[in-house]
């Protein structure tokens, strides 16, 4: 009768009279066998979305037959493994250099199996039609505190809504034990948020509701203030502005230029233009005294200035007496700022039959809004005319320079 083989293991089951010669042989390949499968050990790699089948050979070393089996490979789509059908036996699978396990399945070929859960080792056994994961929930008995890790409790390992108020003890509740916005304000009471539990400086811009008012400088500013202390409303006015500031105070003859501040938008002025010298004496009248020269003229001005710009200024020299008998006075000269005004100097005094001759007429002042008031009253001499000659052979008197007070609307 002819040898016949084990179910689970394959080994040669050799029957009386056989083998002759050979028994010993066939006997150490047995035993070679069951060593296999009580103690062997097999690296196979994974075929990434394709099936490996493991095989158990008659009377021959297989994979199949291992104790332990290592897998290998990267994985990105569902492959599987797969036991023959028909054997009982014990395995311990190391899936530890898996990546991707989780698309990995091991079963029996035509039964059921498992699908790995994690890169790690893990037990299994095949009832002979399907293969059967050995996991900790299927184990009886309890682990006991002083068997855990206490690295291995981590988030992913407790289930939502494990831990209730009953397992927290109220003195472990500290603030090292809060992530940063754990506490919302669902569980605060409102009546529990006192001033007294507010540190100094505890309430920064950030913690503020913000309101409709847009970041920004506001000048002159209206503004609108609620029953809680919050700016509401903001706007910028028109009135009120910075304080006049002097540019320029200087009498002639002079000229230069200076620029405007910033936040310069208006100007004020006081000018006056240079007095006309006198004339010299006139001796066709049988010896009158000469002509006084013109006051020149005076005014007030104001109005709108561009900001950071330069202006050029004129400041009237006085007017010259007349150098010798019937000689006319020269006219004083005129006070200006480049693009915004002039005044006129006075006119030199005349050489005239009239007795006594007339004086030279005032200058004007264009466009100021007070102007051709008497500038003796508010300033000393400014702008007078020079005195004619009395005496015969002497020049006439010069008048007196023009004279410029400059402010704007900036900052010193």
């Amino acid at each position: 009768m002819a040898s016949s083989y084990s179910t689970d293991l394959k080994l040669e089951l050799m029957a009386t009279g056989e083998n002759a010669g050979t028994w010993g042989i066939n006997t150490n390949n047995n035993l070679n066998l069951i060593q296999q499968a009580i103690a062997g050990y097999q690296s196979i790699a994974l075929t990434d979305g394709g099936t490996v089948a493991l095989t158990m050979s008659n009377a021959a070393l297989s994979n199949a037959r291992n104790m332990v089996l290592k897998f290998t490979g990267t994985l990105t789509t569902a492959s599987t493994v797969t036991i023959p059908d028909g054997i009982e036996k014990f395995y311990i699978i190391d899936l530890s250099a898996v990546v991707g396990v989780t698309n990995l399945t091991i079963k029996t070929a035509t039964g059921t199996g498992f699908t790995a859960g994690e890169a790690a080792i893990v037990a299994a056994y095949s009832d002979g039609t399907n293969l059967n994961e050995i996991a900790l929930n299927t184990l009886g008995g309890t682990i006991g505190s002083a068997q855990i890790d206490d690295n291995a409790i981590t988030a992913a390992k407790i289930s939502n809504n494990a831990v209730t108020t009953d397992k927290i003890l109220a003195s472990n509740v500290t603030t090292a034990k809060l992530a940063a916005s754990a506490v919302t304000g669902n569980n605060i009471a409102q009546s529990t948020i006192t001033q007294a539990k507010l540190a100094t400086d505890s309430v920064g811009s950030t913690q503020l509701i913000a309101t409709g008012v847009t970041a920004q400088e506001y000048t002159v500013a209206t503004i609108t203030v609620d029953a809680d202390g919050r700016i509401t409303a903001a706007s910028s006015g028109t009135a009120g502005g910075n304080n006049m500031y002097p540019k320029v105070f200087n009498v002639g003859p002079s000229s230069s230029s200076f620029t405007t501040g910033s936040g310069a938008t208006k100007y004020q002025a006081y000018a006056w233009g240079g007095g006309g010298g006198g004339s010299g004496r006139i001796n066709n009248l049988g010896g009158v005294p000469g002509s006084k020269g013109g006051s020149g003229g005076f005014g007030f001005y104001s109005g709108p200035i561009s900001a950071s710009t330069p202006y050029s200024y004129t400041v009237g020299a006085p007017g010259s007496g007349g150098p010798t008998d019937n000689q006319a006075g020269s006219a004083g000269g005129s006070t200006s700022v480049t693009g915004l005004f002039t005044v006129n100097g006075g006119q030199g005094g005349q050489v005239s039959q009239n007795s006594p001759p007339p004086p030279g007429n005032p200058g004007n002042a264009p466009g100021a809004t007070i102007g051709n008031f008497n500038s003796q009253i508010l300033f000393r001499d400014a702008g007078t005319g020079g005195n004619g000659a009395v005496i015969q052979g002497y020049n006439g008197n010069p008048g007196v320079g023009g004279g410029l007070y400059f402010t704007t609307n900036e900052q010193a």
